[in-house]
């Protein structure tokens, strides 16, 4: 009996320690995805931030509302 319990836990701690090695990978995975979207955002916010600019700077040189309707 002390055999199969033991042959049981051997087992499991296998499975244990494939779970671990499955998990470590995953996280890794999902670290180095973490860290690639992360520099997309920042790419992206300085896209906005340009382009938010450019449009500030056009708008700016459009004549008023108020010199339209007095010409």
């Amino acid at each position: 009996m002390m055999d199969a319990e033991l042959a049981t836990l051997d087992d499991k701690i296998g499975q244990l320690i494939h779970l671990c090695k499955q998990l470590k990978l995953e996280n890794h995975a999902l670290r180095q995805q973490v860290l690639s979207l992360q520099q997309q955002k920042v790419q992206l916010s300085a896209k906005v931030e340009g382009t938010r600019n450019r449009v500030a700077a056009i708008l700016a040189k459009l004549p008023d509302e108020e010199e339209e309707d007095g010409e």
